[in-house]
């Protein structure tokens, strides 16, 4: 017999079969389609805050799980022998009018406040070196807090590090022990047919992979692109955010238009080479937070979803919250991220 069964092998759900491994635990991880086959397979893993003010549980418990993540991802890391390509170097933002200088600096006191001395938020001026975005004032907001992981690989060095503790992840199993279902869109619409409203929908997000090299730079946002400088060598480009789409893995004219604005941005990007294209469905909750807690009638079973597009980012502390609520009986779930806050 397991203590806990995960049935996902996303982000979340790897990411809490090892919170709950490293606490000594029997697991077993089931996903029929293999570990990060859903949206958790991306390519763009910007590990992004948001924006420091009207601060409320969703952006405390962010700002925790950002900081979580250069332990966690080194001992993930170390336990398998894999390479996450988490890094944190913050990010850029070009300031486009005064309007927005003028808020720009309002947040860097918000952040102070906020972040307190962990990470800053600063206005600083171009300096005119080729990995900045174009910026109208010739001004740009630097964090600090800002960091990224490859989607693809952080999910292969969770896999090799619960390897390394004997659980790896099977096709089919029965359901032992407390049990988990971080099971992306596919559970947020079974969930959905069960109940008279909308508890989460799949949206669409695509993103490209160019060839060139800036590993050890800042991420950029601008054009509202996310722009990242994966760890070896390449930049992913994305994404865009389509509640209305016919081909959920099929990239088209949407994501053109996506690295014509990064190349606008980013004017060293202009001949970079596209080597790689992605799309998928990322689940996104009725509320917009992860969705954390027990299932409502049904004992012993549990949710983690609505990751959407800040999955990797929230998925160091999500996995502590649900091993001391699994494992332990401790519930430190925030408002506004309960399932119940859905229903």
């Amino acid at each position: 017999m397991h203590d806990i069964t995960i049935r996902g092998a996303g982000v979340f759900g790897l990411s809490i079969a090892w919170a709950c491994v490293r606490r000594g635990a029997t697991v077993q991880v089931i996903d029929p389609h293999g570990p990060a086959a859903g949206s958790s397979g991306g390519i763009v893993g910007a590990l992004a805050p948001h924006v420091p003010e009207n601060w409320n549980p969703k952006k405390a418990f962010q700002l925790d799980s950002l900081l979580m993540a250069a332990s966690f991802w080194r001992e993930v890391d170390a336990a398998g022998g894999g390479d996450s390509g988490y890094a944190r170097h913050g990010r850029l933002q070009p300031i486009a009018d005064p309007h927005l200088l003028e808020l720009a600096r309002v947040r860097a006191g918000t952040a102070h406040e906020l972040w307190q001395n962990h990470a800053t938020w600063q206005v600083i001026p171009a300096s005119g070196a080729d990995w900045e975005p174009v910026s109208a004032t010739g001004l740009l907001i630097r964090d600090t807090l800002s960091g990224l992981v490859h989607p693809r690989k952080g999910c292969a060095s969770l896999v090799r590090a619960l390897a390394a503790h004997g659980v790896t992840v099977t096709a089919e199993g029965a359901d032992e022990g407390a049990t988990l279902w971080a099971t992306g869109v596919a559970g947020l619409e079974q969930m959905n047919a069960g109940h008279h409203r909308m508890i989460g929908a799949g949206v669409k997000g695509q993103a490209a992979l160019l060839q060139y090299d800036a590993k050890g730079a800042p991420q950029l946002f601008a054009g509202g692109v996310h722009i990242i400088p994966h760890q070896d060598g390449t930049v992913a480009v994305g994404s865009t955010s389509e509640r209305d789409y016919d081909s959920p893995d099929r990239t088209d004219a949407q994501l053109d238009d996506v690295i014509k604005r990064a190349r606008v941005a980013v004017p060293v990007l202009a001949d970079a080479p596209v080597i790689a294209r992605w799309a998928g469905v990322r689940p996104r909750t009725r509320s917009r937070a992860p969705m954390l807690g027990p299932w409502p009638d049904r004992p012993g079973h549990f949710i983690a979803n609505g990751g959407f597009k800040i999955g990797f980012g929230m998925a160091p502390k999500v996995a502590e919250v649900m091993a001391d609520l699994m494992l332990e009986g401790v519930d430190a779930i925030p408002d506004g991220f309960r399932v119940e806050d859905n229903l």
